[in-house]
């Protein structure tokens, strides 16, 4: 059994996987060829967004995002405390502060709460200047963007949303990738939607933001003059190769696979609703189920839970085993525990079962009576 079965999809998907590849081989366009192209209009055209701009990874994605708004040193941009650590790296990179803020501990993403309190708490202090809050689509499912974006507009903030994990997720219709003034995402082969090797995508529907971007994701080049550098940017573009290999995995992902994930989360949920902590998705909210994570007790019946899992060979992981601001990279802030207090029980109880569109019923049934008579 596959945590994520990449294998089984592939094999669903392989005639026109090995078709697009094999174009690309014909063409010998291996850089910002055709299948670019044509992916950026029906991603951009499936969030609902004018523009998509596809990039080397989900990284680069926020990082050329925050590129784009000019955020540097002096600046403090807000994120989960939560999360893959690229959420506040890419802060960190361009010179900027990551003020990190406690999560939801029912959906496991930023508090608007916590938030608005980090916002207040910055600006008293008088030291860095408010700029943006980088949001976190956390295990597939948006952040509350209705509680998140009229505190953004209460003070001044543009709003990134990290869709990583959300690609596919919608509040009430709206899809994750429209949220945010810019949003990005990650084609990481184990994400929503993934390709086979990295890749990444921004969404934006300002045209010179969308210039911008491009520009910046071809070291600055000039829109008509690749000499003629305009200003210092990155070197991150979505291979040709891995564009072809998007197109149809894109295909199968609209027509069943969101479904499919669905339907296995419904599975788990009820047959372990009354044993553990499930995940809540609020009214309106649809997940893409980039993960399915339950709380169990505490670290000791986790860590003991996945042993038994293993042994009877079941995958599962624990994302994250800590929270930012225990990272070794952010010690210099000496953010305390107690700042961050569903973070830190998150941290110990988390465990994140197989989650694919490929699980049968069967398997589900399989992973909760497991879980279930451990």
């Amino acid at each position: 059994m596959q945590f994520r079965d990449l294998g089984m999809q592939y094999q669903a998907l392989k005639k026109d996987i090995d078709a697009g590849i094999q174009a690309v081989i014909d063409s010998s366009a291996y850089i910002l060829g055709k299948p670019v192209a044509e992916l950026e209009e029906k991603l951009a055209d499936y969030v609902g967004r004018k523009h998509c701009v596809t990039c080397g990874n989900g990284t680069d994605a926020l990082q050329l995002s925050l590129m784009a708004w000019g955020i540097g040193p002096g600046d403090a941009v807000f994120t989960s405390d939560f999360t893959y650590f690229a959420s506040a790296g890419t802060i960190s990179i361009l010179g900027a502060v990551p003020v990190l803020v406690d999560i939801d501990l029912d959906t496991f993403n930023i508090s608007p709460d916590a938030l608005e309190a980090a916002i207040q708490c910055v600006l008293e202090a008088g030291k860095l200047t408010p700029r943006a809050i980088v949001p976190v689509d956390l295990f597939g499912q948006p952040a509350d963007y209705e509680k998140i974006l009229p505190i953004a507009r209460k003070y001044g903030l543009k709003v990134l949303e990290d869709a990583a994990q959300g690609f596919g997720g919608n509040i009430n219709g709206k899809r994750a990738g429209s949220f945010g003034d810019l949003s990005a995402t990650s084609f990481f082969p184990a994400k929503p939607l993934g390709c086979y090797g990295d890749g990444g995508a921004i969404f934006t529907d300002d045209d010179e933001i969308d210039a911008r971007l491009r520009s910046l994701r071809a070291q600055g080049k000039s829109p008509t003059d690749k000499y003629d550098n305009r200003e210092i940017g990155i070197n991150s573009r979505l291979d040709t190769l891995q564009a072809a290999i998007l197109l149809p995995k894109f295909k199968a992902f609209v027509e069943y696979e969101l479904e499919a994930v669905n339907k296995a989360a419904n599975g788990y949920t009820e047959r372990l609703r009354d044993r553990f902590v499930i995940p809540k998705v609020p009214d309106g909210f649809y997940s893409s189920w980039a993960q399915y994570t339950i709380l169990v007790e505490n670290r000791e019946e986790r860590d003991a839970t996945q042993k038994y899992l293993k042994e009877n060979g079941i995958p599962s992981m624990i994302y994250y085993p800590r929270g930012l601001h225990q990272q070794e990279a952010y010690k210099w802030m000496n953010l305390k525990d107690e700042l961050y207090p569903n973070t830190v029980e998150a941290a110990k109880r988390v465990l994140s079962l197989p989650m694919h569109p490929y699980l049968t019923e069967e398997m589900v049934d399989i992973i909760a009576k497991k879980l279930i008579e451990k």
